[in-house]
């Protein structure tokens, strides 16, 4: 069975436990060392994402179709 994708809502909801998690100190080494990783990477997820997100806004249509980029003057 094929595994859904995390919407960008659930990675940021799972990105912040695992924060607080880290920041309270009652985890130990091993699971401290596994949470950070997979924090990082769900981070970088995140930041990937928001990135194509607004790379996609600062495109236009103009009349003929083409997307553009979007610059103001």
């Amino acid at each position: 069975m094929e595994k859904k994708e995390e919407k960008f809502e659930e990675k940021l909801e799972k990105l912040e436990k695992m924060v607080n998690e880290l920041e309270s100190g009652d985890v130990d080494l091993d699971d401290a060392i596994n949470k950070y990783t997979e924090a990082m990477k769900l981070a970088k997820e995140c930041s990937d994402k928001l990135k194509n997100a607004e790379e996609s806004v600062n495109k236009i249509l103009t009349e003929s179709g083409n997307e553009e980029d979007f610059t103001a003057e």
